[in-house]
């Protein structure tokens, strides 16, 4: 199967998030940081999107949807970090950065999903 740019840009990008989320569990315990909660399900979607991430490498698209929805679930729990009254400065800045790089890397993949990229297995 020949992959598109599109594909590969997507998926390297929700796959850099997924990383972050997974490395995140070593943030647990810090004062300023999120609910523990949180970083556990971040980390569970951390790895939801790297095992997507290979199967829609391999073509699978469900691998894909998986990556998606992962990713969506991901970038909706960050977003108290902009209501919050007790979060450090920088958090804000770094929430918007993560939320940008996940509607770019969802986007190629919903559009290489449109394209029909995926094998329909």
């Amino acid at each position: 199967m020949t992959r598109s740019t599109t594909t590969i840009y997507g998926l390297a990008i929700c796959v850099l998030l997924g990383v972050l989320d997974i490395v995140s569990l070593a943030g647990i315990g810090a004062d300023d940081g999120p609910p523990v909660g949180i970083v556990v399900l971040n980390a569970v979607m951390g790895v939801i999107t790297l095992v997507g991430a290979r199967m829609a490498w391999r073509g699978d698209r469900r691998g894909a949807v998986a990556v998606i929805v992962s990713r969506a679930l991901s970038a909706l729990t960050a977003l108290p970090a902009f209501f919050v009254d007790d979060v450090p400065d920088w958090v804000p800045l770094f929430v918007a950065v993560f939320l940008v790089l996940t509607i770019v890397g969802v986007g190629l993949l919903v559009a290489s999903l449109r394209r029909q990229e995926f094998s329909a297995a």
